[in-house]
């Protein structure tokens, strides 16, 4: 068992500015870590990860959410197991897949990409981050919903505070209380919107999950409540991250951004290589349940252990060259990248596997190519490099381009 004294500290500047040379160290030398600030087991190899997440021997539990995200969405279905889990999730599930996503949503989907383009298609320069990703996501969600989209930045200010909850590993009492407060007032604002839904039922998702039965289950207000939070801010901040990093890693690699362009069925290699390379989620959280063996030492039942995703995904023993963004490597699958099959870690893996993965994928390969379509020859701002912010959660907080016009 390492201690954090050997390895660069994950709450320090340093790891901040750029945690994969910390990753490597970890992997290589240091792969079980205690770290005494979190209180938490560090993992950090793919093989370990894997583990984690697919958990096929019943070691780990997601008991970590009851202080980790309760606090800021309420009772969520990733905290529930067994049959439990299993009930609540086939009530979600049908609207992020199959002929749900394809007709309700794909439609939402295109209008609300295109409307965002069209404010800035003309101008020549947009900031992908402030103009397109951080809105794109979370007004998707909200038309999802049948919300207002008049009230995107309650939204955007919403999720942000709960991201910067979660990833308060350092304990940062003013971002506690934001966080604390944010479920306060989204339940304010939700909680008579689900009762007036319940009476008014249309074709949204929020009236699907109202009427959502299984085995003569619904899913109760607190319930559908705390579901529209975890999918404001798991939607929101997750694909926002994602676009922003699939543009910064294509504008750095002009050979490969010429690729995509040229033939757009390349976009979910695109996207599927991005999620390897830059994650929009560096780490999740486990709690061991039995005393469990791993690499580098045992983890004690009851512990919480960080999963480092960052790291996982860029293991040499799974990767060839890991540190090389490569949207036609072969050792990535793309035809499962988007599925609990995938081999790279970033939905995590096993049944609590991201159910909003391809809902993620349709955002990305429709707001990448209508982005594509209206700037065709993008290129980054003179003198800009993007570079990606966040612990918790990673991705470009900037990315200024350039781009002729497309008229007509």
């Amino acid at each position: 068992m390492s201690t954090a004294q050997q390895v660069p500290d994950i709450l320090s500047p340093e790891f901040a500015a750029n945690p994969y040379p910390a990753y490597r160290v970890m992997r290589e030398t240091a792969p079980l870590i205690w770290h005494e600030a979190t209180r938490s087991y560090v993992v950090s190899r793919y093989e370990d990860v894997e583990r984690v997440f697919k958990d096929k021997a019943g070691e780990f539990t997601t008991d970590n959410y009851a202080w980790q995200i309760e606090p800021v969405h309420g009772k969520t279905i990733l905290q529930l197991s067994g049959r439990e889990h299993a009930v609540r999730r086939a009530l979600v599930a049908p609207a992020f897949r199959g002929s749900d996503l394809e007709h309700k949503f794909l439609p939402v989907i295109e209008r609300n990409s295109r409307e965002l383009i069209d404010a800035f298609r003309h101008t020549g320069s947009a900031d992908l981050v402030a103009d397109y990703a951080t809105r794109f996501p979370v007004n998707v969600i909200a038309d999802m919903l049948g919300l207002d989209k008049a009230d995107h930045a309650r939204f955007h200010r919403w999720y942000t505070a709960v991201i910067a909850f979660l990833g308060n590993l350092s304990g940062d009492p003013e971002v506690t209380a934001a966080g604390e407060r944010t479920r306060v007032e989204f339940a304010e604002y939700m909680l008579p919107i689900i009762r007036e839904r319940r009476e008014n039922l249309g074709d949204d998702l929020l009236s699907a999950l109202c009427a959502a039965e299984v085995d003569g289950v619904r899913m109760s207000d607190e319930d559908v409540k705390a579901f529209c939070s975890l999918l404001l801010a798991a939607g929101g901040e997750t694909t926002d991250k994602a676009i922003a990093g699939i543009f910064a890693n294509l504008l750095l690699h002009p050979d490969q951004l010429a690729a995509v362009r040229a033939d757009r069925s390349l976009i979910p290699r695109a996207f599927a290589e991005t999620l390897r390379f830059t994650p929009p989620v560096h780490m999740i959280m486990r709690q061991s349940a039995t005393e469990v063996e791993l690499s580098g030492g045992t983890i004690p039942a009851g512990a919480t252990v960080t999963c480092l995703i960052g790291a996982a995904n860029r293991d040499e023993s799974r990767y060839a060259d890991p540190d090389r963004f490569d949207i036609f490597r072969d050792d990535l699958t793309t035809t499962t990248a988007f599925s609990a099959a995938a081999d790279h870690l970033a939905f995590a893996l096993g049944r609590h596997f991201c159910v909003g993965a391809l809902l993620a994928k349709a955002e990305v390969e429709t707001g990448v190519g209508q982005l594509l379509d209206a700037m065709p020859d993008v290129r980054l701002a003179d003198g800009f490099e993007p570079a990606e912010q966040g612990v918790f959660t990673r991705g470009p907080q900037r990315l200024p381009v350039r781009f002729t016009p497309v008229t007509g």
